[in-house]
């Protein structure tokens, strides 16, 4: 029994090793190149040892059995050996495609699967201003500073601001170094109080105080062209977003709620196609509609979908009172943590700007609960056609592995799972394949999705798009 026991720690040591090995060379293409590698969409970069053994242990979903870390790291010794253009590589897929091809020529196959990506050129870079530094501001700002890279992609260079205090610029960095939900930020931070700036992991981050969005002149701080993000929440017409235009430095603006009249709403994953060059303002949708978009694609493309409703359960926000108090709002004056919360939801209706197809034939709620992040949309849906579970079931965890919306998608079955679990995951939404019901052509699906995270990083990938440096994906992402 001791010996069995050495045996299994022996093992864990011998990955260990393998893992580490892989570490400063995925570090070093990333930092140089801008390659991005994941296993099944669960990102390396930036990782512990520890982090990589998980990764290629959760392969066995596809596999049935652990990805080898030995074959993986031959993989990324050679394409250290290569030195690729900027591209997102799914190691996973990659070293399964040698595997089954039989060829024996490693270096010759990723050269074949590599195509164009081997010699993309790297970007110059794309300027981006945070308008605004609340919740989702802090978070975007925490994974554009984890996205740099070489500094060759997204840069964020400012955040604009109402000064709170005298101290505002130190509170700002506390809240940006630390987090009651998110816990801390992965990195250094600097506060530069001569320059009114914070360092962030070498990234120089300007603190802009305004009150009028038309009011500030971007070029002064050697900003051209930039992205602004607003997450405020105080203009969603596409006339009040149209201010931040007026000054100079900015390009383009993306709102990071819901946009009103016919502004186009992006789904990262379902409708990104249809963003054009004459697209200058336009809005992330929400967190809920990110989150069941997707899945309602998936379902809608292969079973048809008759009829259906959304329940939210969703965690409260800082629009709730946290005792009892007036609000303009119906029910969200009473405290939000103390009550259950029936509130309305527009999310149901807003599918319909990213997925034209389920034009009404949605309706739904919401209940806002007592927890800080982490909600869950209950998806009951009436089918063209009979199903069963296991179709179902297998259809979606197909897709959340291997499928076009895999970055949107995840899958998990585990009996132990809460919402917990959760923080910090970067899809849009989460299928719980244990809660789900189909009973002929009628269903139940439960998607848990990171309210603040998940939502974040699709935010973050419309502006990756609209600066031309979201990175091709090897091998291609399949329909």
């Amino acid at each position: 029994m001791i010996q069995r026991a050495d045996a299994h720690l022996e093992a864990w040591k011998a990955k260990q090793e393998l893992a580490e090995r892989m570490i400063p060379l995925i570090g070093q293409l990333y930092r140089d190149h801008d390659v991005v590698m994941s296993v099944h969409g669960r990102t390396l970069v930036g990782q512990s040892a520890i982090d990589i053994i998980r990764a290629h242990r959760f392969a066995r979903k596809i596999d049935e059995v652990e990805l080898p870390l030995e074959e993986t790291l031959r993989v990324v010794e050679a394409l250290a050996a290569i030195q690729p253009g900027p591209v997102s590589l799914d190691l996973a897929l990659l070293a399964k495609g040698f595997r089954d091809s039989g060829a024996s020529d490693l270096e010759a196959y990723l050269r074949e699967q590599l195509g164009d990506a081997l010699h993309a050129a790297p970007t110059t870079g794309t300027d981006v201003v945070l308008y605004g530094f609340g919740r989702i501001g802090r978070l975007l700002a925490r994974i554009i500073i984890d996205h740099s890279g070489s500094g060759n992609t997204l840069n964020l260079r400012a955040i604009v601001v109402r000064r709170g205090s005298e101290n505002d610029l130190v509170k700002r960095a506390n809240l940006l170094r630390r987090d009651s939900v998110h816990g801390p930020f992965n990195g250094t931070i600097t506060v530069l109080e001569d320059e009114n700036a914070i360092l962030a992991n070498g990234v120089r981050i300007q603190v802009i105080y305004s009150d009028d969005p038309a009011s500030v002149d971007y070029t002064q701080y050697g900003i051209e062209n930039a992205i602004l993000v607003d997450n405020t929440g105080r203009w969603r017409d596409a006339e009040g977003l149209g201010q931040h235009l007026r000054n100079r430095g900015i390009s383009r603006v993306l709102l990071t709620a819901p946009g009103k009249g016919d502004m186009l709403n992006i789904v990262y994953g379902v409708n990104n196609g249809s963003i054009t060059d004459e697209h200058r303002i336009l809005s992330a949708a929400s967190c809920t509609t990110n989150a069941i978009t997707p899945v309602l694609k998936v379902m809608n493309d292969h079973f048809g979908v008759k009829l259906g409703h959304v329940e939210t359960v969703h965690s409260y926000t800082n629009d709730q009172n946290l005792i009892d108090n007036f609000h303009k709002g119906d029910r969200r004056g009473r405290s939000a943590a103390l009550n259950m919360v029936l509130t309305e939801t527009g999310a149901a209706k807003a599918v319909a700007k990213a997925l034209p197809e389920l034009e009404g034939k949605l309706t739904g709620n919401a209940i806002r609960v007592p927890t800080p992040d982490v909600s869950m949309a209950i998806l009951n849906l009436q089918l063209e056609r009979e199903t069963s579970r296991e179709e179902l079931n297998d259809l979606l965890r197909q897709v959340s592995l291997t499928g076009a919306l895999r970055t949107q998608i995840d899958f998990v079955e585990s009996p132990e799972i809460v919402s917990t679990d959760f923080v910090g995951s970067n899809r849009a939404g989460i299928v719980d394949g244990l809660a789900t019901i189909v009973t002929g052509s009628s269903c139940v699906l439960y998607v848990w999705y990171d309210n603040e995270y998940g939502y974040s990083c699709q935010v973050v990938r419309i502006i990756e798009q609209l600066s031309g440096n979201h990175p091709a994906h090897r091998p291609a992402l399949e329909g």
